[in-house]
């Protein structure tokens, strides 16, 4: 009895996280902040978990921070390795960057072992920061 209930906990738990709301956010920084350099930016997720790319485990991704991005990349394509599609495939949470003066858009997108977006797409909201001045 105690084995039943032990293991209908684990399975309630695990529905449970896995059952919930996934949502891809922003931790650090907060849309329209003013901010110098360098940035720190963490990655918030909910209703999913991470992995690091390779890794073939279900419910997981990782993250891709999109600079300046106008126009989302392919979704059935892997996502682009360039300065403005950042890729987290270690199964980072935050990184530090550092950018010109000026407005900038960040966005999260969730990709698969592959670097291909999930589907559905795990998208976050674009934000806007702005850089006030720059301390390389």
């Amino acid at each position: 009895m105690k084995k039943f209930l032990l293991v209908s906990l684990l399975i309630f738990n695990s529905v449970n996280f896995y059952g919930q709301n996934k949502e891809l956010y922003f931790i650090e920084p907060q849309d329209g902040e003013k901010l110098t350099n360098p940035i720190r930016v963490k990655f918030g997720l909910s209703g999913f978990g991470v992995a690091p790319a390779g890794v073939l485990k279900e419910n997981t991704g990782h993250h891709h921070l999109l600079i300046d991005v106008a126009n989302l990349p392919d979704f059935d394509k892997p996502i682009p390795a360039t300065e403005n599609h950042i890729h987290f495939g270690g199964g980072q949470t935050e990184t530090v960057i550092s950018l010109a003066k000026g407005p900038h858009t960040l966005q999260l997108l969730l990709g698969d072992a592959y670097h291909i977006p999930l589907n559905p797409v795990l998208l976050s909201e674009k934000i806007t920061i702005y850089v006030i001045e720059q301390n390389n």
